[in-house]
């Protein structure tokens, strides 16, 4: 070990001004990431200068080629050397950098791909085409070109003048899947224009990765389609429609039912101001507005739209743009908590549509090998009464005798004249099969409802109703709990304190940098107070608002409903049934149990007949 300092020398270090080049490769390493950086900047510009098609071809990758061709504005030949200058851009002017209309706005992107890459642009804005090289930071002449509109920016060879940084990409598939997920991000954001990416490694034209031509319609007709064709059609049909204003700001977008979920965070997209964020506000929010309906293990799919003034929220806060700052982080993550909670209350007892296709796909018979069977038209109901009357076993023969060992019991549905039972949408109650399932009969198709999951959210539902009407019952503590902590902290604890104290959870200072717990939940029982205290300090710093003290009184609601709720194996009747299934349809969220599982499954006629053969 050496005695001296090594941080110490005789030398004094020598400031230096840094070379343009350096700078550029500087600066490159913050903008461009890898090689879906890249192409995230082009196609930025491209929809920047008002482009109707873009198209990016890609190789190995994205490290031997990129380039992306639109029809937009085009860039004029003497302003070529410009657009490749460091802090040049026609999206700003300088006097306002919180108005920012557009994608980019800090003209880094180009110069930074010139200075790592072999960089050619290649564009038309007036009667004549000019094009301009760049290798290495080292700017060429430019030059006439042919081209009939729009741009076409080609980048080989990225990060050659930077070996070291190829040695932390990751493999061609890797990052070619980076590059879809960069453009399907920015295709999901504007509706209006067409994308096509594809992989040109190798020779030849390639292959289309990704298509994705311009939506007609209103907003969100353009949305919902480009959404069915970039997360997939089963997302459009659980997909609700959000539509919320608040304070200057407005939530768009498109969220999945509870039971439309996934085992990861890859289906949720948040845009503000049309811009791609991976925000840990907006995903804490979106993660919020689902709780109650999700296990711990699943996600919700989403894609959510924030609009609003320029000036209510900061964008350059991070060099790729992925993050910002709201003027009041509050009010945006109340909104979207709140839309959400609305839509989805709104859905009522709707479930997710690939429930009724998993069950199908079940009950496919294996193949027996034998000719199929074509069976006649559907007969009429008077030859099908005909048919049945002659077909009636006789007294003391047939199905009478086996009543009494029959595995499902098929029970009398009460029916209104008026307004047949089959007319409701989740149908009349026909039979319970296993003592657990109830089968029932709509006007186009059937139903089976799991009893215990339906009823058990059903209860659940009526306890938080019950709890938001009369509060939360509150628990003197006979000595009041001292927690110290830093000032700060009492601080920010005592900022939420009224709204702990609606939770039965009473908080007050107690002098110094303490304070004293003086009530608790009583629906919780023996608690630790400080440890409470302290896992909501940990949320009011991670998410800016905390949900621990009603995710445990929830939790123990929702316990309960499950103890309180019809059980498996209890026969019900007829007209039990039929109350459950008329209960379901008026209360919120009854398509899923308190776990996010499906209550009900529903198949259409066609469906069931399509396995027998008949259609």
């Amino acid at each position: 070990m050496q005695d001296s300092n090594p941080n110490i020398s005789e030398n004094r270090p020598v400031i230096r001004q840094l070379d343009d080049n350096a700078i550029n490769r500087i600066a490159a390493g913050e903008v461009v990431e890898r090689p879906a950086s890249a192409v995230k900047e082009l196609v930025e510009n491209a929809i920047d200068a008002g482009a109707n098609r873009i198209e990016v071809a890609y190789a190995d990758g994205g490290k031997a080629l990129i380039r992306v061709t639109d029809d937009g504005c085009g860039i004029e030949a003497e302003a070529l050397p410009l657009a490749l200058s460091r802090h040049a851009t026609s999206k700003i002017d300088g006097s306002d950098l919180l108005n920012v209309h557009t994608f980019g706005f800090r003209g880094e992107a180009l110069p930074s791909l010139g200075a790592v890459g072999r960089l050619t642009i290649t564009s038309r804005a007036g009667s004549e085409a000019a094009c301009i090289k760049v290798e290495g930071g080292r700017m060429g002449q430019v030059k006439p070109a042919a081209l009939s509109s729009g741009t076409i920016v080609e980048l080989r060879d990225l990060f050659f003048a930077t070996p070291a940084r190829l040695k932390f990409m990751r493999s061609d598939r890797a990052e070619s899947q980076a590059i879809t997920d960069v453009v399907k991000r920015l295709a999901m954001a504007e509706p209006y224009v067409g994308f096509t990416l594809r992989d040109v490694t190798g020779d030849g034209v390639g292959r289309v990765k990704f298509r994705a031509d311009a939506e007609n319609g209103d907003l969100f007709d353009a949305l919902h389609g480009r959404l069915a064709r970039v997360l997939g059609m089963e997302f459009a049909e659980n997909a609700l429609r959000i539509d919320a204003v608040r304070d200057g700001l407005r939530l768009i977008g498109y969220a999945a039912l509870p039971t439309y979920s996934r085992g990861s965070a890859v289906a949720q997209y948040l845009f503000v101001n049309g811009r791609p964020v991976k925000d840990k506000l907006l995903l804490g929010a979106l993660r919020g507005a689902y709780y109650d309906f999700l296990s711990r293990d699943r996600h919700a799919a989403a894609a959510l739209f924030i609009d609003c003034d320029p000036h209510l929220v900061d964008v350059n806060v991070h060099p790729a743009k992925s993050e910002v700052r709201f003027r009041d982080p509050g009010l945006v993550r109340g909104l979207i908590v709140s839309a959400l909670r609305h839509s989805l209350a709104e859905a009522g007892h709707r479930s997710s549509t690939t429930i009724a296709g998993a069950t199908l796909g079940a009950m496919r018979p294996e193949p027996s090998g034998l000719a199929r069977v074509y069976q006649m038209d559907r007969p009429s109901s008077g030859a099908r009464q005909t048919a049945y009357a002659t077909q009636t076993p006789e007294i003391g023969a047939g199905f009478a005798e086996l009543s009494e060992t029959y595995s499902a019991r098929v029970e009398p549905a009460l029916e209104d004249e008026a307004l047949p039972l089959e007319s409701f949408p989740l149908g009349a109650a026909r039979a319970q099969v296993h003592e657990n399932y109830i089968v029932a009969q709509t006007e186009t198709g059937m139903v089976i409802v799991d009893q215990h999951a339906a009823h058990e959210r059903l209860l659940y539902e009526k306890l938080k109703r019950q709890m938001s009407e009369n509060g939360v019952a509150a628990q003197a503590l006979l000595i009041p709990e001292i927690v110290e902590l830093s000032a700060d902290d009492c601080a920010r604890l005592m900022l939420v304190a009224e709204d702990l104290s609606r939770l039965g959870f009473t908080l007050e200072p107690f002098g110094g940098d303490a304070l004293a717990v003086r009530e608790t939940p009583a629906i919780l029982g023996d608690v630790n107070a400080k440890a409470i205290v302290l896992d909501i300090l940990d949320e009011l710093e991670d998410q800016g608002q905390s949900q621990l003290l009603q995710d445990r009184i929830e939790a123990i609601l929702s316990r309960v409903a499950c103890h309180g709720s019809i059980r498996s194996g209890r026969h019900m009747r007829a007209d039990e049934m039929n109350a459950l299934l008329r209960e379901m349809e008026v209360t919120p969220h009854s398509g899923q149990c308190n776990h996010g599982r499906p209550t009900y499954v529903e198949l259409k006629l066609s469906d069931i007949e399509r396995l027998f053969g008949r259609t």
